[in-house]
């Protein structure tokens, strides 16, 4: 991995014309390094899509993001991250458990655990296992109702302390990204900042890049 901050993207919220978002999606990845993808199929009401379709779009695009070496992530859902040959799950605090989506996903996959403000549930992830943690939300989204608001301190105290990996998350666009860059974290999960920017998917990407270099983590 390389030593800096990395860009985690997440899906749209509803992606009706799938061969369409396959196209974004590589257009996307054309832009520049992208360590990880995650399929969030859910409305910002928190209503998920049905599983049919989860599979149906991850079928098609799993792989052209897998080719990449870009790992791909199933929100809430280990039993379908495992069947679809992802590469690991992101959970809530009300979705399935550490141990559980270990069990049903095996050892070598990658368990993401949100965390919201707090560094209690932070340290706890972390004892059970968690790959990373995920912090946020720290700027207003439209992708979902954001309980908590996070502060970019959270990020700094987590990467002084902790040696597993923080991902910074809501509302981030390469407008407001560089503070939380800056503050520690170690990935930004970025949606609608990449999918809905202006210049197009391909050119966000890129312009995170550029951010993204301007600081290396310490070692």
């Amino acid at each position: 991995m390389e030593n800096r901050c990395r860009l985690y993207l997440i899906t749209p919220p509803v992606i009706e014309d799938i061969d369409a978002f396959a196209a974004q999606l590589t257009n996307a990845l054309e832009g520049g390094d992208v360590a990880c993808l995650q399929i969030r199929l859910k409305t910002a009401e928190g209503v998920a899509a049905s599983d049919e379709h989860i599979r149906t779009v991850g079928r098609m695009i799993i792989p052209l993001a897998q080719e990449r070496d870009v790992a791909v992530l199933i929100n809430d859902r280990p039993d379908l991250a495992a069947d679809l040959g992802a590469d690991g799950v992101h959970v809530g605090q009300q979705d399935a458990s550490i141990k559980d989506s270990r069990r049903i996903m095996g050892a070598d996959a990658i368990i993401g655990v949100t965390c919201h403000d707090s560094r209690h549930m932070g340290l706890l992830a972390g004892e059970q296992g968690a790959d990373y943690v995920a912090f946020g939300a720290f700027y207003p989204t439209q992708t979902k109702d954001a309980s908590t608001q996070a502060d970019p301190e959270l990020l700094r105290w987590w990467q002084e302390m902790i040696e597993i990996p923080c991902v910074a998350i809501g509302g981030i666009t390469v407008a407001n990204a560089e503070p939380l860059v800056e503050a520690g974290a170690d990935f930004l999960a970025v949606s609608g900042g990449v999918w809905n920017a202006e210049g197009g998917p391909r050119q966000a990407v890129a312009a995170f890049n550029e951010i993204l270099d301007r600081y290396p983590l310490d070692d």
